[in-house]
């Protein structure tokens, strides 16, 4: 078997760049939320302009990558982020959470990451950068692990395999949070057998549904395959590689989506209740610096939302955002940050949308106009007819 029998391989490297794909561009009206003033024919009666006019990007200044984390609900996405920030919340897991790796903590690379695959957000705005496919080696591919790879291809959005819980191969001798690699070196025959088998197996049912992959550090043709990273949340094993492929592969494909901008690109993910703060609205700031005190706009069932920032709340570091407990407060936040917004009248905001930053100069009509296009473009393709239940849960489980 290749990848590690014989001689002790070197660390992890990443190979060559993604020459014959290239990496998704933002689209102006989608996934960009610079918003732009109609062309009128008497520039004297629409002197204003809105604020988020594109302003040139910060030379050499790249924001932290978004990154969603998708896959079966039995996959291990949650405790792969578990083992990234070395805690155990998964009882207080919900089904929509980000949380911010700092710099310090993944040796001077921060990273923003979303668990809720599904997500209207994800779906209609193209928010992430990248993705993570996580896939169980024992089960191999399960419906929902085709679901969110149909939902990666329609968004255009790059993602890398990791075939997670290799700890559950029969005779697998731990080796704690090392590389893939050097863990496979340490592994019986029959390990190291039934490892291979598994990926074969795995890397035929991708091929089935349209997707070349193979293990990273035998891909040559990172252009036209996709790589996959073996790893276990429970003992570390090939984290540290899979953290390696994700800043090496956006740093080196995504480096103009990744620049720093000003201009303020903002998306709600969820709308809660929270005790002793009322309403709030959970979004993820893409671009620029939101601060308290600032006037937004966002899209709500009821018509636009104007109001006004009352607090800016962010987890503690390596902390959920979902998790109870107690927030962080700023006066300012700069992207990329997953922060919780408390202000008044947000109990119709809809999740999903985009959030607007309205300056003192900005034609406020036009940007409460620009912010219910989503609201519109979503409601023309709902049929009013017939009759039909909602359901409403934070995790929808098999057994149901």
């Amino acid at each position: 078997m290749g990848g590690g029998q014989e001689n002790r391989p070197p660390p992890p490297q990443y190979q060559g760049g993604w020459n014959s794909r290239e990496a998704p561009v933002m689209k102006k009206g989608a996934t960009n939320r610079t918003v732009f003033n109609p062309v009128v024919a008497d520039e004297t009666q629409h002197t204003k302009q809105l604020s988020a006019v594109p302003s040139k990007p910060s030379a050499g200044n790249l924001r932290s990558p978004i990154c969603s984390i998708m896959g079966d609900a039995s996959s291990g996405k949650t405790m792969l982020l578990h083992c990234i920030r070395g805690s155990n919340v998964q009882q207080g897991h919900e089904a929509c959470s980000f949380t911010h790796y700092p710099a310090q903590e993944i040796r001077g690379r921060s990273l923003l990451v979303i668990d809720a695959p599904c997500h209207q957000s994800f779906k209609r705005s193209g928010l992430c950068d990248i993705a993570i496919l996580v896939v169980d080696i024992m089960h191999g591919i399960q419906q929902q692990t085709i679901d969110s790879l149909d939902l990666l291809k329609r968004t255009n959005t790059d993602f890398i395999i990791v075939l997670n819980k290799v700890d559950r191969i029969c005779a697998w001798q731990t080796c704690r949070n090392a590389p893939i690699r050097e863990a496979l070196m340490q592994q019986y025959a029959s390990a190291k057998y039934e490892f291979r088998r598994r990926v074969v197996k795995i890397v035929s049912q991708f091929r089935m549904l349209g997707v070349n992959a193979q293990l990273y550090y035998e891909n040559n043709t990172m252009g036209e395959t996709f790589s996959i990273v073996p790893t276990s949340a429970i003992s570390g094993e090939g984290i540290t590689d899979m953290l390696f492929l994700l800043f090496g592969w956006t740093q080196k494909t995504m480096i103009e989506k990744l620049t720093y901008s000003e201009d303020v690109q903002c998306t709600v993910l969820e709308v809660k209740v929270i005790e002793g703060y009322g309403t709030t609205i959970d979004v993820v700031l893409a671009q620029g610096v939101l601060r308290r005190g600032d006037q937004i706009v966002v899209s709500g069932m009821k018509g636009p939302i104007v109001t006004t920032i009352r607090a800016l709340l962010t987890p503690h570091p390596m902390e959920e955002l979902c998790i109870k407990g107690s927030f962080m407060h700023h006066k300012e936040i700069k992207a990329v940050m997953g922060v919780k917004i408390t202000a008044q009248g947000l109990e119709h905001a809809i999740a999903g949308a985009s959030l607007y930053l309205v300056k003192p100069d900005d034609d406020l009509e036009y940007v409460k106009q620009v912010a219910m296009e989503d609201v519109e473009s979503v409601l023309s393709r709902i049929e009013g007819s017939g009759e039909g239940v909602c359901v409403e849960a934070p995790r929808l489980l098999k057994k149901l």
